[in-house]
Protein backbone atom coordinates (compact mmCIF):
# COMPACT_ATOMS: atom_id res chain seq x y z
CA UNK A 1 0.00 0.00 0.00
CA UNK A 2 1.48 3.16 -1.06
CA UNK A 3 1.52 6.45 1.66
CA UNK A 4 -0.96 8.26 -0.29
CA UNK A 5 -3.46 5.40 -0.17
CA UNK A 6 -2.74 4.97 3.16
CA UNK A 7 -3.13 8.67 4.02
CA UNK A 8 -6.43 8.64 2.21
CA UNK A 9 -7.62 5.39 4.41
CA UNK A 10 -6.89 7.09 7.40
CA UNK A 11 -8.26 10.36 6.27
CA UNK A 12 -11.50 8.46 5.25
CA UNK A 13 -11.59 7.40 8.77
CA UNK A 14 -11.33 10.61 10.22
CA UNK A 15 -13.72 12.26 8.05
CA UNK A 16 -16.56 9.34 9.25
CA UNK A 17 -15.91 9.58 12.63
CA UNK A 18 -16.18 13.30 12.70
CA UNK A 19 -19.73 13.08 10.81
CA UNK A 20 -20.85 10.42 13.25
CA UNK A 21 -25.19 10.94 13.32
CA UNK A 22 -27.50 8.97 15.08
CA UNK A 23 -29.76 7.04 13.36
CA UNK A 24 -33.48 8.83 13.01
CA UNK A 25 -34.88 6.26 14.59
CA UNK A 26 -32.86 6.62 17.81
CA UNK A 27 -33.09 10.00 17.92
CA UNK A 28 -34.73 11.62 21.17
CA UNK A 29 -33.80 12.90 24.80
CA UNK A 30 -33.55 10.06 27.07
CA UNK A 31 -33.23 9.33 31.12
CA UNK A 32 -29.23 8.72 31.70
CA UNK A 33 -29.60 5.82 33.73
CA UNK A 34 -27.81 2.84 33.13
CA UNK A 35 -29.09 -1.13 32.85
CA UNK A 36 -27.04 -1.92 35.85
CA UNK A 37 -28.72 1.14 37.85
CA UNK A 38 -32.20 0.58 37.04
CA UNK A 39 -31.86 -3.30 38.19
CA UNK A 40 -32.40 -2.06 41.54
CA UNK A 41 -35.72 -1.11 40.66
CA UNK A 42 -35.36 2.63 40.78
CA UNK A 43 -35.92 3.93 37.21
CA UNK A 44 -39.38 2.65 36.44
CA UNK A 45 -41.23 3.95 33.87
CA UNK A 46 -37.91 5.79 32.76
CA UNK A 47 -37.49 6.28 29.03
CA UNK A 48 -34.06 5.51 27.97
CA UNK A 49 -31.72 4.42 25.02
CA UNK A 50 -29.87 1.66 25.91
CA UNK A 51 -27.57 -1.07 23.40
CA UNK A 52 -25.12 -3.49 23.40
CA UNK A 53 -24.36 -6.89 21.96
CA UNK A 54 -27.53 -9.72 22.03
CA UNK A 55 -26.80 -12.81 24.20
CA UNK A 56 -30.20 -14.88 22.93
CA UNK A 57 -33.57 -14.17 21.49
CA UNK A 58 -36.44 -15.25 22.13
CA UNK A 59 -39.92 -15.34 20.27
CA UNK A 60 -43.32 -15.63 22.56
CA UNK A 61 -46.33 -15.71 21.63
CA UNK A 62 -47.03 -12.25 20.32
CA UNK A 63 -44.05 -10.31 21.09
CA UNK A 64 -39.95 -11.00 21.03
CA UNK A 65 -37.76 -10.37 23.77
CA UNK A 66 -33.84 -9.84 23.52
CA UNK A 67 -31.32 -10.42 26.38
CA UNK A 68 -28.82 -8.36 26.12
CA UNK A 69 -24.75 -7.38 27.23
CA UNK A 70 -25.14 -3.41 27.76
CA UNK A 71 -21.90 -1.17 26.84
CA UNK A 72 -21.86 2.60 27.10
CA UNK A 73 -23.07 4.12 23.46
CA UNK A 74 -20.75 5.81 21.40
CA UNK A 75 -21.70 9.45 19.29
CA UNK A 76 -23.90 7.56 16.63
CA UNK A 77 -25.62 5.33 19.36
CA UNK A 78 -23.96 2.25 18.40
CA UNK A 79 -22.15 0.29 21.48
CA UNK A 80 -18.69 0.76 22.35
CA UNK A 81 -18.11 -3.30 22.84
CA UNK A 82 -14.21 -2.15 23.90
CA UNK A 83 -15.70 -0.98 26.74
CA UNK A 84 -16.69 -2.51 30.13
CA UNK A 85 -20.26 -3.90 30.51
CA UNK A 86 -22.75 -1.74 31.71
CA UNK A 87 -24.75 -4.77 33.07
CA UNK A 88 -27.25 -6.48 31.36
CA UNK A 89 -31.14 -6.16 30.66
CA UNK A 90 -34.03 -7.91 28.47
CA UNK A 91 -36.02 -5.79 25.91
CA UNK A 92 -39.23 -7.14 23.94
CA UNK A 93 -40.97 -5.53 21.06
CA UNK A 94 -44.61 -7.03 19.45
CA UNK A 95 -43.76 -8.60 17.15
CA UNK A 96 -41.45 -11.78 15.64
CA UNK A 97 -38.04 -11.21 14.97
CA UNK A 98 -36.20 -14.19 14.07
CA UNK A 99 -33.47 -15.52 15.88
CA UNK A 100 -31.40 -16.48 12.99
CA UNK A 101 -31.25 -13.13 12.35
CA UNK A 102 -30.76 -11.51 15.65
CA UNK A 103 -28.18 -13.73 16.74
CA UNK A 104 -25.25 -13.45 20.00
CA UNK A 105 -23.20 -11.12 19.07
CA UNK A 106 -24.74 -8.91 16.59
CA UNK A 107 -24.64 -5.20 18.30
CA UNK A 108 -28.50 -3.74 18.62
CA UNK A 109 -29.53 -0.42 19.73
CA UNK A 110 -32.95 0.13 21.43
CA UNK A 111 -34.90 2.89 22.72
CA UNK A 112 -38.65 2.67 25.03
CA UNK A 113 -39.53 2.56 28.52
CA UNK A 114 -38.25 0.25 31.66
CA UNK A 115 -41.06 -1.76 32.58
CA UNK A 116 -40.07 -3.11 36.39
CA UNK A 117 -37.33 -5.79 36.58
CA UNK A 118 -37.28 -9.68 35.91
CA UNK A 119 -35.18 -12.68 37.07
CA UNK A 120 -33.11 -15.13 35.12
CA UNK A 121 -30.96 -17.23 35.93
CA UNK A 122 -27.27 -16.94 34.50
CA UNK A 123 -26.07 -20.12 35.40
CA UNK A 124 -27.01 -20.76 38.65
CA UNK A 125 -27.02 -17.20 39.94
CA UNK A 126 -30.85 -15.58 39.75
CA UNK A 127 -30.14 -12.15 37.96
CA UNK A 128 -31.91 -9.13 37.79
CA UNK A 129 -33.16 -8.05 34.11
CA UNK A 130 -34.39 -4.28 34.03
CA UNK A 131 -37.43 -4.98 31.10
CA UNK A 132 -37.18 -2.64 28.63
CA UNK A 133 -40.81 -2.32 26.48
CA UNK A 134 -39.33 -1.76 23.18
CA UNK A 135 -40.40 0.88 20.50
CA UNK A 136 -37.54 0.73 18.76
CA UNK A 137 -35.17 -2.08 17.85
CA UNK A 138 -32.05 -0.84 15.38
CA UNK A 139 -29.87 -3.70 15.04
CA UNK A 140 -26.21 -2.54 13.29
CA UNK A 141 -24.59 -4.27 10.56
CA UNK A 142 -21.79 -6.36 11.21
CA UNK A 143 -18.43 -4.32 12.45
CA UNK A 144 -15.85 -5.10 9.42
CA UNK A 145 -12.79 -7.22 10.56
CA UNK A 146 -9.27 -6.55 10.12
CA UNK A 147 -5.80 -7.89 10.20
CA UNK A 148 -3.23 -4.97 11.11
CA UNK A 149 0.24 -5.24 9.99
CA UNK A 150 3.43 -2.98 10.28
CA UNK A 151 4.20 -0.77 7.61
CA UNK A 152 8.26 -0.01 7.57
CA UNK A 153 8.02 2.32 4.73
CA UNK A 154 5.53 4.56 5.90
CA UNK A 155 7.81 6.22 8.64
CA UNK A 156 10.97 8.06 7.34
CA UNK A 157 11.86 7.51 11.16
CA UNK A 158 11.78 4.10 11.21
CA UNK A 159 14.50 1.74 10.37
CA UNK A 160 14.27 -2.13 9.16
CA UNK A 161 18.10 -2.43 9.40
CA UNK A 162 20.47 -2.39 12.17
CA UNK A 163 21.13 1.07 13.56
CA UNK A 164 24.37 2.50 15.04
CA UNK A 165 24.74 5.47 17.22
CA UNK A 166 27.59 7.02 18.02
CA UNK A 167 31.24 5.38 18.43
CA UNK A 168 31.33 4.18 21.94
CA UNK A 169 27.92 5.17 22.85
CA UNK A 170 24.79 2.25 22.04
CA UNK A 171 24.57 -0.19 18.89
CA UNK A 172 23.23 -2.39 16.76
CA UNK A 173 19.79 -0.86 17.66
CA UNK A 174 16.70 -1.88 15.50
CA UNK A 175 14.04 0.63 14.62
CA UNK A 176 11.72 1.83 15.48
CA UNK A 177 13.78 4.33 17.23
CA UNK A 178 11.62 7.79 17.23
CA UNK A 179 8.16 6.80 16.29
CA UNK A 180 6.21 4.14 15.59
CA UNK A 181 5.88 2.70 12.05
CA UNK A 182 2.34 3.04 9.80
CA UNK A 183 0.26 0.60 10.48
CA UNK A 184 -1.92 -1.46 7.59
CA UNK A 185 -5.55 -2.52 7.53
CA UNK A 186 -6.57 -5.21 5.41
CA UNK A 187 -9.82 -6.25 5.43
CA UNK A 188 -9.44 -10.01 6.04
CA UNK A 189 -11.96 -11.87 4.04
CA UNK A 190 -9.83 -9.90 1.10
CA UNK A 191 -6.96 -11.34 -0.22
CA UNK A 192 -3.77 -9.66 0.52
CA UNK A 193 -2.39 -7.87 -2.58
CA UNK A 194 1.02 -8.55 -3.62
CA UNK A 195 2.70 -5.39 -2.35
CA UNK A 196 0.88 -5.40 1.39
CA UNK A 197 2.13 -9.27 1.34
CA UNK A 198 5.67 -8.43 0.71
CA UNK A 199 5.21 -5.23 3.14
CA UNK A 200 4.05 -7.48 6.01
CA UNK A 201 6.80 -10.13 5.60
CA UNK A 202 4.98 -12.72 3.38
Amino acid sequence: MSRLKLALVILGALSLGACATIPTPLKGSYTNVTPRAASGGTANQALVRWGGQIIRTEPESGQTCFFVLSYPLDASARPRTDNDSEGRFVACHSGFYDPAIFVPGRDVTFTGTVHGVVSRKVGKYDYPYPRLEATTVYLWPKRPRYRVYRDPWADPWYSPWPYWGAPGFWGPYYGPYWYQPGVILVPQQRRLAPAVKKQAGY
